[in-house]
């Protein structure tokens, strides 16, 4: 048997993944590593923590799985994507921690560059918005805020990536530095269109172009990793954004299809094909996969939070112990409550975006306690996801067509959460029967790159479907429930 290895480089943990020939889990391994929050509004993660997990997840699932690396024919990587480190060119040395995608301290910057007019340039070239949510403003802050490094960027000596560039020339000792089409097209730094840098982009944001890693399609040959890592040499063959390794693991190759992963945060992304189609309702235009030199693109909608709110309820309010425990808790809310969660605890994405936006809770009562909390913020990632589809559906028509929105990630195990989903969006949510959809797309990338997995169209014939979820709720109670989201959500912009 031979293996592919997966590296899916995540928020809040790493994992590694083996896949079989036959595309099935044969192994798993996952470690999670300190969240740093020096500020508010500010995330950071320790370069060193995100190398050294990944190292150890790798070796443990080949371990446990009782092969020697030369079984293993291929390495995928997929990751939390915008997230931003900059290193030194011949040590490797991080000058910084990672300043992560949640992190809001480049919001000021945002706001002059949009008030000085530029919003309009920036997404008509890279798809983006100025929001702090992207790579470019932070690499900015790192260069204009951490002593010399400005000037060691200018002379040459330091590297910029996102994580998956980063751990691309970690594993090769140094001797690859580059990413790939869809991680480039999150970073403020790419031409989405023409397919390359910016040189606009740099200069607006005082970006040395030299800093920036090469761009490569989704499956290619991004070298090999040191020897002395795993004992041989593996070829790294398939890199792709979590987000986007998600659409492709969900076989979401056709134009209209839809995909929603739920992780910290939630991502919806509507394969548009190969037209770049411009958002009227502040979507993101990006690339949902590139192969042969050849983008395809899609509609993205961003939510900061979603399995996030969970994690607030086992670890802020600590009204459960394991995030399990919130459906049954859920399912116990008294139904004639009303209480709305907007979960803004890093500001508000898609379709809102904004940033300095925070928390808040709507329509407590004195009977109001934890089963109507918990029920309420589960409910906030079917009411966030509603916002982003009924923004795709004005920007795209042909999304409609759709019909079906294909779900994963691990919230997606909480059948209360899914029916929820489905009855506020009124379409049928399709869960897959393989959750692991993000290392899936990594994996296939790889492994079809190496010539052991099949081509897209027969990879799309193996997808295969757990459960559907079909909406339950009538359409006059589904919009009343809407309407008094989008009046929670108002109040706490104006707060």
């Amino acid at each position: 048997m031979t293996y592919i290895l997966a590296i899916d480089q995540g928020t809040t943990s790493s994992r590694a993944i083996l896949f079989d020939g036959d595309m099935k889990i044969r192994e798993v391994a996952q470690q999670e590593f300190p969240q740093h929050f020096p500020s508010s509004g500010w995330v950071e993660h320790d370069p060193e923590d995100i190398w050294g997990t990944v190292l150890s997840t790798c070796r443990d699932v080949i371990s446990k799985a009782l092969l020697n690396p030369s079984d293993v024919v291929a390495i995928g990587i997929t990751n939390q994507r915008e997230t931003t480190l900059v290193w030194d060119r011949e040590t490797g040395e991080p000058i910084h921690r990672a300043i992560v995608w949640q992190d809001r301290r480049t919001a000021g910057i945002c706001e002059e560059l949009r008030a000085a007019g530029h919003e309009e340039e920036v997404t008509a070239k890279t798809g983006l918005l100025l929001d702090p949510y992207f790579s470019g403003t932070k690499l900015k802050w790192l260069l204009d805020n951490v002593d010399g490094a400005r000037e060691r960027a200018e002379a040459g000596e330091l590297l910029f990536g996102t994580v998956d560039c980063y751990l691309i020339w970690k594993l090769t000792g140094g001797k690859v530095h580059a990413t790939d089409a869809t991680n480039a097209s999150r970073t403020l730094l790419y031409n989405i269109h023409s397919g390359g840098w910016s040189r606009m982009m740099c200069e607006l944001l005082n970006i040395p172009v030299a800093m920036l890693p090469e761009v490569r399609d989704c499956a290619a040959d991004y070298g090999e990793t040191d020897p002395e890592i795993f004992g041989e040499s593996i070829p790294i063959l398939g890199v792709a954004g979590d987000q986007q390794a998600a659409t492709i693991g969900q076989a979401c190759f056709e134009a209209g299809m839809m995909k929603s992963t739920y992780g910290t945060g939630c991502f919806a992304l509507l394969n548009t094909g190969d037209t770049a189609v411009t958002s009227r309702n502040r979507l993101l235009t990006t690339i949902a996969y590139q192969f042969g030199g050849k983008p395809t693109y899609a509609i993205e909608g961003s939510i900061f939070i979603a399995g996030a709110v969970v994690q607030w309820l086992r670890d802020g309010l600590k009204i459960i112990d394991a995030a399990p425990e919130s459906q049954a808790l859920a399912e116990t809310a008294d139904p004639s409550q009303q209480v709305i969660v907007v979960p803004a605890f890093t500001g508000l994405g898609a379709p809102y975006w904004e940033p300095e936006c925070r928390g808040a809770i709507f329509g407590l009562t004195r009977n109001s306690g934890p089963a109507e909390i918990a029920r309420a913020a589960l409910e906030s990632v079917g009411f966030q996801t509603r916002d982003l589809l009924e923004a795709m559906r004005a920007d795209w028509p042909n999304a409609s067509e759709a019909g079906v929105l294909r779900v994963d990630g691990g919230m997606t195990a909480n059948d209360w959460a899914m029916q929820f989903l489905s009855d506020i969006i009124g379409a049928p949510v399709d869960r897959p029967e393989i959750l692991e959809t993000t290392a899936l797309g990594a994996a296939w990338l790889a492994g079809m790159e190496a010539g052991l997995y099949p081509d897209r169209a027969g990879f799309a014939e193996t997808w295969a479907r757990e459960r559907r979820f079909e909406p339950a709720l009538d359409d006059a109670r589904r919009d009343e429930r809407y309407e008094a989201w989008k009046r929670a959500v108002q109040a706490a912009i104006s707060a």
